[in-house]
């Protein structure tokens, strides 16, 4: 069943970026592969995926008339393109998939999880509530069956299989500006570049090669920041754990090329003062004030970015999501 989760999870990313492109079907078969090559590289059957994507997209105007009436109050265009997408999903396997194969209840928790990993804070409650309007609508189907299938063995978390890898806070110097260097993914966050550590690669020379490698920045790495650590589900092995170790490093301010894409769509410079007002992970935004305190203790930024300090909470941020690098 993990894999039916990881499958569900490439559908929202392939749905993701085919309605962010603005919905150009020429281009489907182009995103499902590319979301397939990078998160799950090891899938060898594609059946429930594309099966899944296509059902989706054909019942998409029902689903939609669906959507509309179990959430008046939101019209659809007002709903953030993650969460509507997750009903899309949500409500066909609710309404039209084989209940033998996806249980009332199944399809709802999964859409549920989606949002949880995916979607905004508020993602989790809107599409339950949302998909449990419809479920109650149809007659609570399964309300009082108990699975048959067994759950898979969960493994303890220390006894997860673990990946390394390092990620950088790069900033340079322009005409008196400090500007940092952020990559953007297709879940709507700015975040920091990173990428796999190869076996037995010491950790300054890893992230130098591996900034290099997603964004064309040669960099030079200074302290370290901290370390990361989240649960990732692949294929073939499971679940894992992913560790990352940040660093700060400084770089000359040279256009940034997005050569290494991982789940990203986008890469720039931003003006330190600029910075507080993007969507960052949870995760992350704790990294990224912690490297502009260094740069303000070896006095590398002016005095007036202290202020920006003070306003670093993460009261923007969102769930971290699983699996995207």
């Amino acid at each position: 069943m993990a894999n039916r989760h990881l499958s569900r999870s490439i559908v929202l990313q392939t749905l993701y970026e085919w309605d962010f492109g603005g919905r150009n079907d020429a281009k489907l078969p182009e995103i499902l592969d590319r979301c397939i090559k990078e998160f799950a590289p090891g899938m060898g059957d594609f059946s429930f995926i594309q099966g899944l994507l296509t059902s989706v997209l054909e019942k998409r105007n029902d689903l939609d008339q669906i959507i509309e009436k179990a959430a008046p109050e939101w019209p659809l265009d007002k709903i953030s393109i993650v969460d509507r997408n997750i009903l899309r999903i949500g409500l066909f396997e609710l309404l039209f998939a084989d209940r033998s194969e996806v249980p009332a209840k199944v399809a709802i928790n999964e859409a549920i999880e989606l949002a949880k990993t995916f979607g905004g804070e508020n993602s989790g409650r809107f599409v339950n509530g949302v998909l449990g309007a419809v479920y109650k609508e149809i007659g609570e189907p399964g309300k009082h069956e108990t699975s048959k299938r067994q759950k898979p063995k969960e493994v303890p978390y220390e006894k997860m299989p673990q990946e390394r890898l390092a990620g950088s806070v790069v900033y340079a110097r322009h005409e008196g500006d400090m500007y940092l260097a952020l990559v953007h993914d297709i879940f709507g966050h700015w975040t920091l570049s990173k990428g796999h550590l190869e076996e037995g690669e010491e950790e300054k020379t890893g992230v130098t090669r591996v900034i290099k490698d997603e964004i064309n920045l040669a960099i030079t790495p200074e302290a370290k920041l901290g370390e990361n650590e989240y649960v990732a589900t692949q294929p073939e092995k499971g679940k894992i754990r992913k560790r990352v170790v940040y660093f700060l490093a400084e770089t000359r301010f040279e256009d940034i090329t997005l050569k290494k894409t991982g789940g990203l769509d986008d890469a720039r410079w931003f003006k330190l003062q600029d910075i507080l007002d993007l969507n960052f992970y949870d995760d992350i935004l704790p990294i990224v004030t912690k490297a502009i305190n260094l740069l303000l203790a070896k006095g590398k930024e002016p005095a007036e970015t202290k202020p920006l300090l003070e306003k670093a909470k993460p009261k923007r941020a969102r769930k971290k999501k699983e699996g995207a690098q």
